[in-house]
C-alpha cells in the first residue's frame, strides 16, 4: 500500500519557500487546465503563461515535461484519495457511489496523463496503490453492512469503472446513466448457478 509518505521522493521537490510553494502551486493548476484542453501535447509556453510565471520558472520546478506531467498526476491522485474523508459520514453505500464519482471525475480527465506517464512507471505504480487504499476500504464498509454484493474486489469495481470512463458518450448525461446501471449491479447478490 502505497501512502504520500512513499511518493515523498516525488514531494520532496516542492519548494518550501511561501512565494516558490505559490508559484509551484500555480504552475500545478495551469498545467492542469491545459494539458486538459490541449493534451499531453500541449505548449509549456501556454503553462508558464497561465500560472502567470517566466519559462525559466517552470524548468526550475520541472526541468522535464515528464517530471511535470508526474507532478500533476500525483496531486491528482493525492486529491482523490484525500476526498475520502469527505464523504466518510455518508452511508456506506452512498460514501461509496460519492467517492466512484469523484474517481469517474478524475479518470474522464487523466487518461492523456496516464498514457504520457506509462502504466509500469514507478509514479504509476505508486498512485495506483494509493488510490487502492482510499477506496477498498469504502468497498469492504459497503460489503460489511450488505450494501454491495460480497464476491466483488475493488479491482473489479476500478475495472468496471475505467471501462466506462474509457468509452467516449455522446453527452454526459448519458455517461452517468451507464455508470448508474453498472453500480445498481454491485447491490445484486450473485445469480445462481
Amino acid at each position: 500500500m502505497a501512502s504520500t509518505h512513499e511518493l515523498g521522493e516525488y514531494l520532496a521537490r516542492r519548494p518550501r519557500r511561501a512565494d516558490a510553494q505559490r508559484n509551484y502551486d500555480a504552475l500545478l493548476s495551469a498545467a492542469r487546465e491545459v494539458f486538459g484542453e490541449s493534451g499531453v501535447n500541449a505548449s509549456l509556453e501556454e503553462v508558464a503563461r497561465r500560472a502567470g510565471v517566466g519559462i525559466g520558472t517552470l524548468y526550475r520546478n520541472f526541468p522535464s515535461r515528464r517530471e511535470l506531467f508526474e507532478a500533476v498526476y500525483i496531486d491528482e491522485v493525492q486529491a482523490l484519495s484525500r476526498s475520502v474523508a469527505d464523504v466518510a459520514h455518508l452511508s456506506p453505500w452512498d460514501a461509496l457511489v460519492a467517492w466512484l464519482n469523484r474517481f469517474v471525475a478524475y479518470a474522464a480527465t487523466k487518461r492523456a496523463l496516464r498514457e504520457e506517464l506509462a502504466y509500469d512507471s514507478e509514479v504509476f505504480r505508486r498512485c495506483r496503490s494509493e488510490i487502492y487504499a482510499a477506496g477498498e476500504p469504502l468497498l469492504n464498509r459497503a460489503q460489511q453492512a450488505g450494501a454491495v454484493r460480497a464476491d466483488t474486489s475493488f479491482d473489479d469495481l476500478l475495472r468496471l469503472i475505467s471501462g466506462i470512463v474509457a468509452f467516449q458518450f455522446p453527452e454526459q448525461d448519458q455517461r452517468d446513466r451507464v455508470l448508474a446501471i453498472a453500480l445498481d449491479g454491485l447491490r445484486y447478490p450473485p445469480a445462481l448457478a
